[in-house]
């Protein structure tokens, strides 16, 4: 019987990959009115100043930071599911002022009002 022996192969340091933090996609609700888009997104826990709004060209990415309070006589269970901050990543389009945006926390309800971009009509044509 005869042994075989494969050869040694090289050691491999592992990869170094960057580190993207865990969130939650938080519930929302999109209704478009005559003049205005509005977001109601829920973020419980969190704070105003722990909300980001980025506008990247007809992109909208709402960060919601939750407030980390960890208690004296805390346990490991379940705690680092409880305390993912939300990241919401829309595509709205181009047809929105997203300068005029008006963002509004209460009670853990941001609701958000983008305005309609004027678009100046062409006038009616006639038949002949």
């Amino acid at each position: 019987m005869s042994t075989i022996i494969h050869p040694l192969k090289p050691v491999r340091s592992p990869r170094r990959t960057a580190v993207t933090p865990v969130v939650s996609k938080p519930h929302y609700d999109c209704t478009e009115q005559l003049g205005a888009v509005t977001l109601s997104i829920f973020l419980p826990e969190v704070d105003p100043v722990g909300v980001e709004i980025i506008v990247r060209g007809t992109d909208l990415i709402v960060t919601g930071r939750r407030r980390h309070v960890v208690r004296v006589n805390w346990t490991s269970l379940h705690l680092e599911k409880a305390l993912h901050d939300y990241e919401l990543r829309l595509r709205l389009g181009s047809h929105l002022n997203y300068a005029a945006l008006k963002a509004d926390l209460d009670d853990g309800l941001l609701t958000l009002v983008i305005p309609k971009k004027d678009v100046g009509r062409a006038p009616a044509r006639r038949a002949a």
